[in-house]
């Protein structure tokens, strides 16, 4: 649960490794770094969020590299934000004193956030002052595969043996002579370090301080855009910051985690690269940051969707970050995996992929995009109607699925319900711009395969919606999307039976779904998994569309409770344990926060 004021906890390490609720990010709106509990940074990215990570412990703590400013033997600690920043603070005490160390990865002096455009330093800041006692402070920067410094500008240059293309500086305000040190500190005593992978500036004033308190400024005068009034604000207000962190500013995309390779479960071989940009979490994005005031991030995460789909000619589920097509799948047997859950993987298989919603989530930005203020292109119009006439055909074959099954392909209800969409939203363009193509044939197929969804999915025995077009009575969380993407309304007989069947024949316990069960839909994988957080949050809002408010109410504040003291959340949940899985942290956790919320929200207001 969000905690604005921790109290210290003990430093558990499980065979070297710090759970994940006890990780923090930060981010400059190019790559993003996680900060332990203990003092590390295990996982950094240089000098994007998809580039080969730099410190790599996350995945192998012992090979894998971290930067680590910490007391010798610390036996507790506590983490926090400065409010209403990604500005992280974390405190450490040991035998002897306390130390806090502030982790920022800095922005430039006046930067303006709401600008689509990079305002970040390339730099890493790690500012420590003892609190109280004295301590005798560690530095450790061990980049993954080894490195060597030597002095440069009154500081050291870093050579990375794995990243001869990264030109590395360290700077501080005390000496340093190697990649790792100690300094005895007294109470009011600081350490300041700068870790710099851009331009080096031989002649700039060195003021860690400065660049923090800026970097906090420009953090705050962002959030003053923060619009929501309802459940959990606090929370909601994190988690805007969060998305914000795994934005890639100067795109407008949108990673879905900035990590690679955490397990679900853990021991388990469920473990891939999320460091690209899905188009279906864009488009869910873009509900979300909207509905709290961030207009412009919703206009640039719209933006990039269409600018990928003219780049590449064809739709593809994801991106790279530029809107290229996203690398191979390879394995790093280098590395052991987080707490030794091999493999690690670089890339991601299912980039190609049939995915029929991806003709949705197209079709949808662009009606939204175009809703907002934005203008139709005619060359862009004619793409998107050939989408529209793709979609009309689609529906009925075989794909992957939203869940990237790994298994035979088959007819999904969800895929063919966003195929729906596509229908519905290239007739709505063109009925209300007034524009050539065919219109009243969208219209009319989008209505029979709304009603083919009703129809054939149904299963009379099971009384639900199935996962599959033919029935079958199998379930998928993924159904209880479809009156979010108005395919069917949530307080439709059939949607209210569904929402029923899948929070009794999916449930994990204590308001948590699995996405589905593996003995009846199988993915083409080895072993189960954990409870996918972001179906939990579409069961909450399945709950208000059908005036059940008050439970509503209460899975959306258990759901909320689950979040680590630093407000983030994973892709999964451990059931059994409340341990988080998956890759961390997971942005459709966060618009699930936001997008529950503000619903939540309007619904009691329109109860009152």
């Amino acid at each position: 649960m969000l905690d604005l004021e921790p109290s210290f906890r003990p430093i558990h390490l499980r065979g070297g490794y710090l759970p994940l609720e006890d990780l923090g990010l930060i981010g400059d709106g190019a790559t993003a770094a996680l900060v332990g509990l203990d003092g590390s940074i295990p996982w950094m990215c240089l000098p994007r969020f998809d580039s080969e990570p730099l410190f790599c412990g996350l995945l192998d703590h012992a090979h894998g590299g971290h930067f680590t400013v910490a007391p010798e033997d610390p036996v507790e600690a506590r983490q926090r934000y400065e409010p209403d920043t990604g500005v992280l603070t974390t405190e450490l005490r040991s035998a002897t004193g306390v130390v806090r160390v502030t982790d920022a990865l800095v922005l430039r002096s006046g930067a303006d956030l709401t600008d689509d455009a990079p305002v970040d330093r390339a730099e890493l800041v790690r500012s420590a002052v003892v609190l109280s006692g004295s301590v005798r402070l560690r530095v450790d920067v061990r980049p993954r595969g080894g490195g060597h410094a030597r002095a440069l500008f009154s500081g050291l240059e870093v050579r990375a043996s794995r990243r001869p293309d990264l030109r590395l500086h360290l700077r501080s305000n005390r000496p340093l002579t190697a990649l790792s040190s100690t300094h005895d500190l007294e109470q009011g005593d600081r350490l300041d370090l700068v870790l710099s992978w851009g331009r080096f500036h031989r002649h700039h004033r060195f003021d860690a301080e400065a660049m923090l308190r800026q970097t906090a400024e420009a953090w705050r005068r962002w959030m003053t855009h923060f619009s929501y009034r309802g459940p959990d604000e606090p929370l909601v207000r994190r988690a805007a910051i969060t998305l914000k962190m795994c934005d890639d500013w100067a795109n407008g995309s949108l990673v879905a985690a900035p990590t690679s390779s955490l397990p679900a479960p853990v021991g388990g071989i469920r473990n891939w690269d999320y460091r690209y940009a899905w188009i279906r979490d864009a488009a869910y994005a873009v509900f979300a940051m909207r509905r709290i005031g961030f207009g412009g991030e919703a206009d640039a995460f719209l933006g990039w969707v269409l600018d990928a789909f003219e780049q590449s000619g064809r739709p593809r589920i994801m991106y790279d970050l530029g809107g290229n097509p996203v690398p191979g799948e390879v394995e790093d047997f280098e590395l052991e995996g987080y707490r030794r859950s091999a493999p690690v993987r670089w890339g991601n298989g299912a980039a190609d992929q049939r995915q029929h919603d991806v003709y949705g989530e197209i079709l949808d930005c662009a009606d939204q995009w175009l809703r907002s203020g934005g203008e139709l292109q005619p060359t862009l119009w004619a793409d998107l109607a050939a989408l529209a006439d793709a979609a009309g055909s689609s529906w009925r074959q075989p794909d992957q699925g939203i869940w990237e099954v790994r298994s035979e392909s088959q007819v999904f209800t969800y895929s063919a319900g966003m195929c729906q969409v596509a229908l519905d939203r290239a007739a709505a363009i063109g009925e209300r711009l007034g524009l050539p193509g065919r219109i009243a044939a969208w219209r009319a197929q989008a209505d029979k395969v709304r009603q083919l969804i009703l129809d054939q999915s149904w299963d009379e025995e099971a009384q639900t919606l199935s996962v599959y077009l033919n029935g079958g009575g199998s379930l998928d969380a993924s159904l209880l999307a479809l009156p979010l993407r108005r395919v069917i309304p949530a307080d439709h007989p059939r949607m209210v039976a569904t929402t029923t069947a899948v929070a009794e024949r999916l449930s994990a316990g204590g308001g948590l779904l699995y996405r589905y069960l593996h003995d009846q839909s199988p993915d083409g994988l080895a072993g189960d998994e954990g409870a996918f957080l972001l179906c939990s949050f579409w069961l909450v809002d399945n709950l208000i569309g059908q005036g059940r408010i008050e439970e509503a109410e209460e899975l959306y504040a258990s759901l909320c409770a689950r979040a680590s003291p630093l407000g983030l959340l994973s892709e999964q949940i451990d059931p059994s344990t409340g341990e988080f899985m998956g890759n961390f942290p997971q942005a459709f956790s966060h618009i699930g926060i936001i997008a529950s919320g503000v619903n939540l929200a309007r619904a009691k207001a329109g109860a009152a």
